[in-house]
C-alpha cells in the first residue's frame, strides 16, 4: 500500500533535486535519505579505508553512516537535512574534503 494513503497524507507539490548528476523527485518535508531510498538509491558515500558503500543505518542522526555533500556541504546527516527545490546532492568520497 502507498504509504501517503495509508496516512492520509497530502504533501505540497513535488519538486526535483539533482544526486550525481541525476534527477530525482522529492515531496516538501523529506529528508535527503527520504527521496534517495523513494528513488531506488541505497548507499551514497564510501567509505575511508576500504571504500565501502554506506547509506541509512540508524534513520536518527546517531551513527554517521548516511554522509551526504548538500550544495557543496561535505558531511552532512542525509536523515537529517530536509530537501528544497533545487538541492544539488553528490555521493561522499571519504572524508568529504579533497585530501
Amino acid at each position: 500500500m502507498n504509504p501517503l494513503k495509508l496516512v492520509r497524507a497530502r504533501p505540497g507539490p513535488a519538486f526535483t533535486v539533482t544526486f550525481d548528476g541525476r534527477e530525482i523527485e522529492a515531496l516538501p518535508g523529506q529528508t535527503v535519505a527520504a527521496a534517495l531510498w523513494a528513488s531506488g538509491v541505497r548507499s551514497w558515500r564510501s567509505t575511508r579505508g576500504a571504500g565501502r558503500p554506506r547509506g541509512v543505518f540508524c534513520g536518527i542522526g546517531v551513527c554517521f553512516d548516511c554522509l551526504v555533500v548538500v550544495n557543496d556541504r561535505p558531511n552532512r546527516r542525509a536523515c537529517l537535512v530536509p530537501l528544497r527545490p533545487g538541492d544539488v546532492i553528490r555521493t561522499q568520497q571519504g572524508t568529504g574534503h579533497d585530501d
